[in-house]
């Protein structure tokens, strides 16, 4: 009971105003630096080369959502597109992920995609890949429909898809053929469009991953759950799925012998990498995803 209460007090948190413009006041705080990688590119840039020497492959992730004015959004999308040139220009091995409420999608529809165009453009000179991260449920179809348009002049971009949602199987379903980073979910969502129960979510997790493998699509696997691993590991090698048709992923700062174990072990291994002075939003969901997260960013906290 006491992680329900815990959980909701951190989402709420997630999408406080107030609180988030004071965050940036008062810097990567309170254990966030432990899984935020700076608040310039120059800084990630820096992670994604320490973790590419490992044997990992990353994708950036320039934090901020919910942007409700042309201005912003604008100097989100150059901020993205000079992510994508310091990639090529420094020859490491990372993706972009981008939120489309930063890029304008809560303002205009068309200037979002305007937005997404400059850089997918971009990503395409560079020779890139584009996730659009999937954001709470009144954004989904949206940002479904985007990507079917945007798909229909570029190859180079895909989303995400969360098992929380009773919708999750059907969309795996029309969206056979495009890369997928499939997750649980971390935003607070109704019981009429989400499942509530651990279990119920997990039992959906595993069936859109064995739906897309088997499919033949390119499926990135986003969990810290050893036993979700595990599974998949097992399914993988019963139906002769081939390696390069999928790729597991684990957000910077978690985890990191099992990431490091997923190489030695000869599966591909991507980090998510956050960054960006926007953190707040982000950190708190991941508090309210674990328990245990907030012992290890109280942890982070008392260690400085």
């Amino acid at each position: 009971m006491l992680d329900v209460v815990s959980k909701n007090v951190f989402l709420y948190a997630a999408q406080n105003k107030a609180l988030n413009k004071a965050a940036k006041k008062w810097g990567l705080k309170f254990g966030a630096s432990q899984v935020i990688a700076g608040d310039t590119i120059e800084s990630a840039i820096k992670k994604v080369h320490e973790l590419n020497e490992k044997g990992l492959s990353c994708t950036l992730d320039h934090l901020g959502e919910f942007v409700l004015s042309k201005r912003k959004a604008l100097e989100a999308t150059e901020y993205n597109v000079k992510t994508l040139e310091s990639i090529a220009e420094y020859g490491v091995n990372s993706n972009l992920s981008v939120k489309m409420t930063q890029l304008g999608l809560d303002i205009d529809r068309d200037f979002c995609i305007e937005n997404m165009c400059r850089i997918l453009e971009t990503a395409k000179k560079t020779n890139n890949f584009v996730r659009i991260d999937m954001e709470d449920y009144t954004h989904c179809q949206m940002t479904l429909d985007i990507l079917r348009e945007l798909r229909e002049t570029y190859d180079n971009v895909g989303t995400v898809i969360q098992s929380y949602l009773h919708r999750a199987e059907q969309d795996v379903r029309s969206l056979k053929g495009i890369s997928l980073r499939l997750v649980k979910g971390a935003y607070k969502e109704s019981p009429a469009v989400a499942y509530q129960v651990k279990k119920d979510v997990d039992e959906n997790y595993m069936n859109i991953i064995k739906l897309h493998l088997l499919s033949g699509s390119y499926t990135a696997i986003a969990s810290h759950d050893h036993t979700i691993i595990s599974k998949v590991k097992e399914f993988v090698k019963e139906n002769n799925i081939p390696r390069d048709q999928f790729e597991f992923q684990m957000l910077y700062g978690f985890r990191t012998k099992m990431q490091q174990s997923l190489v030695q072990e000869g599966y591909k291994m991507r980090v998510y990498i956050p960054f960006g002075s926007d953190w707040f939003g982000y950190f708190m969901r991941r508090l309210a995803e674990r328990p245990q997260n907030v012992s290890f960013a109280l942890k982070g906290l008392f260690s400085k």
